[in-house]
């Protein structure tokens, strides 16, 4: 379960990346040059950009520091902390944004540095988010969103007697996420399958769908009041308890080994899965394919590029993510990486909407994740709204692996949120 994530591709071993080849220092060099690190969980597909970037100003080279996902975000709580140790450029995932905006004088001031002028650019919730409450300060510039689909094993769906082309799959669970657990559940009892990886991102998706989420606009959280979040709960236990679920913990190598060799048949599947699923399953081309997501639309995942105030290269560091989230860039990131973009101009764009994926039978990527991308209703995220959801999460791992009831997990989880 990895409620708390991304939700991305993520490398366990640092990376460090220059248009010039590899260098192990920061900061301002003897030649003159000043080398920008950029800390993210997992791989953006930024590594061209950057050797583009510095052709165009040979006197920046970048270093790319690559964590974990939980990592990632624990160490930049820590560097933000202690004042030092963060890189010029941190990425930070949707879950944890509103952690951040929470003490913009921690940032560089995005807005005083020219992204006054960019407001327009991006999709307005994206936008929105890394405001600070008082709408004074804006710690970062969005990449990509997360608009969610379902992607599915065309052979698993073929063998059980299921339905493979993705208009009719799309039409099995059209009315709800009921539908979705129903035809898992006929799934399971014809094959003896899994029908999903986890029961995690189900909840969450079932989640991010909501009108509100785990935190009201007040910062409250209402967990244990929002009658979303208990459906979204029972409807996930439902699953559960109908062995739909392969229990596998998201990023580990069995989830990975998971989507090549087809021990799961569907995943909840942002724009960026596509990438990860191709990435990690080579010999599956050709089985997976896209349909639409359960319960209309949602958003799962996203990040902005963030400047902790630590840096020392403020200017240099701000027009270099001005250029690498513009909407030029934007596209190439999702050509190499499936990361969908978060600047609307593109959505009218042939180069973005007619993009298809050879890989998932020719899916139409551009247009399923644009129509995703545009349907989004956004939530508001509170200040630990990762944490928070990687705690439930935590409680239906237990559920899953046998170690509790459905009524301890849920009792441990709100007595776990105590502490919030």
């Amino acid at each position: 379960m990895n409620t708390s994530r991304p939700i991305r591709a993520v490398a366990l071993a640092a990376a460090l990346v220059t248009a010039a080849g590899l260098t192990a220092c920061s900061g301002g060099d003897d030649d003159g040059k000043i080398t920008l690190s950029v800390g993210l969980f997992g791989d953006f597909g930024f590594g061209p950009l950057y050797e583009e970037y510095s052709e165009l100003h040979p006197e920046i080279e970048f270093e790319e520091r690559i964590a974990e996902f939980a990592d990632h975000h624990t160490n930049l709580t820590t560097h933000l902390a202690t004042g030092s140790g963060a890189a010029d450029i941190e990425a930070v995932e949707v879950g944890y944004i509103s952690q951040y905006t929470a003490q913009p004088d921690r940032f560089h001031n995005l807005l005083d540095l020219g992204a006054d002028e960019l407001e327009g650019q991006w999709l307005d919730w994206k936008w929105q988010q890394a405001l600070s409450a008082d709408g004074e300060s804006l710690i970062g510039l969005g990449t990509d969103v997360g608009g969610m689909a379902m992607c599915y094993r065309r052979d698993l769906f073929e063998a059980a007697g299921l339905p493979v082309e993705r208009d009719e799959v799309s039409a099995l669970w059209a009315g709800s996420w009921v539908d979705y657990v129903a035809v898992g559940e006929q799934y399971t009892a014809d094959t003896g399958g899994f029908f999903f990886e986890s029961s995690g991102n189900m909840f969450r998706a079932m989640v991010e769908q909501a009108e509100e989420g785990v935190y009201d606009r007040e910062d409250n959280l209402i967990v244990e009041s929002n009658p979303a979040i208990g459906e979204a709960w029972d409807l996930t236990v439902d699953a559960i308890e109908a062995g739909m679920s392969n229990r596998l913990t998201a990023w580990t190598p069995e989830w990975n080994a998971g989507f090549n060799e087809g021990t799961f048949a569907t995943i909840i599947c942002p724009a960026w899965m596509t990438s990860y699923i191709e990435t990690n399953a080579p010999d599956a081309a050709g089985l997976w394919d896209i349909a639409t997501v359960p319960g209309g639309a949602g958003n799962m995942g996203g990040s902005h590029l963030v400047l902790p105030e630590q840096g020392e290269h403020a200017e240099e560091a701000y027009e270099f993510i001005e250029w690498l989230t513009a909407p030029e860039q934007q596209l190439k990131v999702f050509e190499a990486t499936g990361n969908f973009p978060s600047t609307p101009e593109l959505y009218e764009d042939p180069a973005l909407t007619g993009l298809s994926k050879t890989y998932f039978n020719e899916a139409p990527v551009g247009e399923i994740f644009t129509a995703a991308a545009q349907a989004v209703q956004p939530q508001y995220q509170g200040p630990l709204q990762g944490d928070v959801l990687a705690t439930i999460g935590q409680g239906l791992g237990r559920i899953e692996d046998g170690s509790q009831s459905p009524e301890d997990a849920w009792s441990q989880v709100l007595s776990d949120l105590e502490s919030f």
